[in-house]
């Protein structure tokens, strides 16, 4: 076969892939018979070597299993075949075409590799998918816009991708790196299958085993395990995730990174699937999850700026603005019903005097511990900084008993941290008015203040 005589008319990066093909059906010995002068300069650029025919493609291109996969498709199975992916470690998106060509030797399948690659993704030739596919995508890409409630629409997402491949669990892991953490956003599992408790299945030693996905995926878009071949492959790749997989009745497997602006959210992965779905499922989640991870990365930005939003930053505990919405909560009184109230104000004594003598960085300490004495004195109670020096805790459905107990401790908790705080509550389980009690347990507080400050004037001034 005239290789050259092909591809002398191609002016953009092509070359010529060949496979061996074993009498078992297999494949193996992936090479780049030739490469036209668009595509030698690519590969002496990136390899800063000159490119040689018949070669080993790992020498032009990095080893990747999807995409001898890919060639095996094109070239063996005659597949005329066109995706789109990003290669987030070169950070780069490419596009790639493969046409199947006649081979003159046995046991040898050819096609032509067309291949282009752009620094940006160019959301037209992302659009430029199949009907079917194009309709998969669009019909996750509604639903991750359509409801309100985010984990719904993000379930509503992955049912539809499980029944699509008939497969018996679909699943969004999300990682947190900076706590050593994951855990399930959404998972939905075939009717009637069993699967381990989430709360078991997603401890410290899990979260070691998805650290190590990153490395088998070594640049490579997903991860496709469709025979007991392709999970034996990990034996020698990943013999962590490998014993993890020997666990389960796991008879093949589809894992997807979700990224977004380069950082990692989670994995979305499909296990016992439809192996004939295996080249549906890659296509529309190769463009698929990176509509999830861009809405995962929203979502968990807004809930970081929420929280930024209700928190005081010096002592962690939420702050006047949360204490303000919670009060609104209870306007009308049947928007929050409860069977009791109680509200309890703290003030720390002697924070003036501790920032006019000793500075108020010694100022902030001291509000740093009263912080803490409140949160561990009322840990299963509402506390909130409502300014300054003055804190409130909001008690919803307990008894006037239990909050005199924990009163009664907070003296011996706030020595324990050289704190001394003022206080004052009230409670009420019949004609509740939370705004009412606010006011009679800030003037409680204020005059528990004063008996202070007669008993150790000096504290006050100085």
């Amino acid at each position: 076969m005239d290789f050259q005589a092909i591809l002398k008319d191609y002016k953009c990066k092509a070359c010529i892939m060949s496979v061996d093909i074993y009498e078992d059906g297999k494949y193996g010995n992936i090479r780049v018979a030739a490469g036209n002068k668009a595509h030698a300069e690519e590969i002496e650029r990136i390899t800063g070597h000159p490119f040689v025919d018949d070669t080993p493609y790992e020498m032009s291109f990095t080893k990747d299993n999807n995409f001898e996969d890919f060639v095996y498709r094109g070239a063996v199975r005659h597949e005329q075949l066109h995706t789109y992916v990003e290669l987030y470690q070169m950070g780069l998106w490419l596009e790639l075409f493969l046409l199947p060509l006649e081979s003159d030797v046995a046991n040898k399948g050819y096609c032509v590799y067309i291949y282009d690659a752009h620094a940006k993704a160019n959301t037209e030739k992302m659009s430029d998918l199949s009907p079917e596919i194009s309709s998969s995508v669009l019909s996750a890409c509604i639903k991750l816009r359509g409801a309100n409630d985010f984990k719904q629409r993000m379930y509503d997402v992955i049912q539809d991708i499980r029944e699509m491949c008939d497969a018996r669990r679909c699943c969004i892991l999300l990682l947190d790196k900076t706590t050593h953490d994951c855990g399930i956003l959404s998972d939905a599992i075939r009717p009637g299958e069993v699967v381990p408790p989430k709360r078991q299945s997603m401890d410290r030693s899990f979260y070691d085993i998805a650290c190590t996905w990153e490395d088998t995926l070594a640049g490579s878009t997903c991860i496709m395990l469709k025979s007991k071949d392709d999970l034996e492959s990990i034996k020698d790749r990943n013999p962590i995730w490998y014993a993890s997989l020997q666990k389960g009745v796991i008879d093949s497997l589809a894992l997807f990174p979700l990224r977004h602006n380069d950082e990692l959210v989670g994995y979305i992965w499909i296990s016992n699937f439809k192996i004939e779905t295996a080249v549906r499922i890659k296509e529309i989640l190769e463009i698929t999850s990176f509509f999830i991870a861009s809405e995962i990365s929203n979502y968990q930005l807004l809930k970081r700026l929420q929280i930024l939003s209700n928190m005081d930053l010096l002592t962690g505990c939420q702050n006047r603005n949360a204490m303000n919405n919670r009060v609104s909560d209870f306007d009308p009184p049947e928007k929050i019903n409860p069977k009791s109230i109680g509200v309890i104000f703290a003030d720390i004594n002697g924070l003036k005097r501790v920032n006019d003598v000793e500075g108020h960085e010694a100022g902030d300490k001291l509000l740093k511990r009263a912080a803490y004495v409140l949160e561990t004195v009322f840990d299963t109670y509402e506390v909130y900084r409502a300014g300054g020096d003055e804190f409130m805790i909001l008690a919803i459905d307990t008894t006037e008993e239990d909050i005199v107990e924990r009163l009664g401790r907070l003296p011996k908790v706030s020595e324990e941290n050289n704190v001394s705080l003022a206080f004052g509550y009230a409670f009420d389980d019949h004609n509740i008015d939370i705004r009412r009690e606010m006011h009679q347990a800030d003037e409680r507080m204020y005059d528990n203040k004063q008996e202070y400050y007669k008993k150790y004037p000096e504290r006050k001034y100085r």
